[in-house]
């Protein structure tokens, strides 16, 4: 893809939010059931058609190169904190995908997206970030069940308010236990199985149960699968006794980031409230 027949350059625009998980964390390489959706927070990436493959980020430029990119000149604008267990990676992945090879398949764009990740970012990722922030219908969750591999929109009832609170810790998952066999398969296991129940108890519960399946998913999160560190594990329980709040849980692949919480108003802990949100989507222009 060098340009138009005309001679005129032709640039492709990814935009790609951040991804939510409500419930369902590490349950995707089990067979299990996640329920997210994309916020507010958005990645853009443009490639406008080159001479050759640049762009300020080398890193960028290394997963263009490996998702087999046109010649183009790549900038990058984002509003996700890296390390912040809300798919930075993945988005970037995405938007890659997305504008190198203009998918209209978003389960194609996700297996590329996680591909690159394995390749580039040395990530040994699940699928649920990829297909979080691709597949939902704009506004509402998918609930994804990892079996099957299928995508089902639902309706996040208007009492379930969320915020974030940033726990101040940065990590990368490859310096996690997220890849490593530290903590046996066995484990990891049950925490999916019995992450996937409360996935299901979700889906037909009230706000002040759902903040109760939040607070088991954190205490697994930091029995089963060791995700979790002393400090986070303090943090989490000073948030869940504060007046107001119904729940809350270490959010993404762990040890650092954002901490979910579920709350009864907007006026319950500072910050903005999470906005469901539209899917990733590519626009061109010339």
């Amino acid at each position: 893809m060098q340009g138009t027949s005309s001679g005129e350059k032709m640039r492709r625009t990814a935009s790609v939010p951040a991804r939510i998980n409500i419930i369902g964390e590490h349950t995707d390489r089990f067979g299990g059931l996640a329920l997210s959706f994309p916020s507010q927070h958005r990645l853009v990436l443009s490639a406008s058609s080159s001479s050759r493959v640049s762009g300020e980020d080398p890193t960028l430029v290394r997963l263009w190169n490996a998702a087999r990119g046109w010649d183009a000149e790549l900038t990058i604008h984002s509003e996700i904190p890296i390390g912040a267990g809300m798919s930075s990676s993945a988005a970037l992945c995405v938007a890659v995908a997305m504008c190198s090879e203009n998918h209209d398949n978003m389960m194609a764009v996700s297996l590329e997206a996680q591909r690159i990740e394995h390749e580039i970012l040395g990530s040994d990722c699940g699928l649920l970030d990829q297909i979080a922030i691709t597949h939902p219908t704009s506004g509402q969750a998918a609930l994804i069940d990892f079996d099957g591999m299928s995508v089902t929109d639902f309706k996040i009832p208007p009492d379930w308010l969320f915020k974030l609170v940033d726990s101040g810790i940065r990590r990368n998952l490859g310096e996690t236990n997220y890849n490593s066999t530290e903590v046996c398969s066995e484990m990891r296991e049950m925490h999916a199985l019995l992450e996937s129940d409360r996935v299901r108890e979700a889906l037909h519960c009230d706000v002040n149960r759902l903040g109760k399946i939040l607070n088991q998913s954190h205490a697994s999160i930091r029995d089963n699968i060791r995700a979790s560190t002393p400090v986070i594990d303090s943090l989490v329980r000073e948030i869940q006794d504060t007046p107001g709040v119904l729940g809350a849980r270490l959010m993404g692949g762990g040890h650092g980031g954002m901490i979910l919480a579920l709350i009864e108003n907007e006026d319950t802990l500072p910050g903005e409230l999470l906005v469901p949100s539209e899917s990733a989507f590519i626009e061109e222009s010339v």
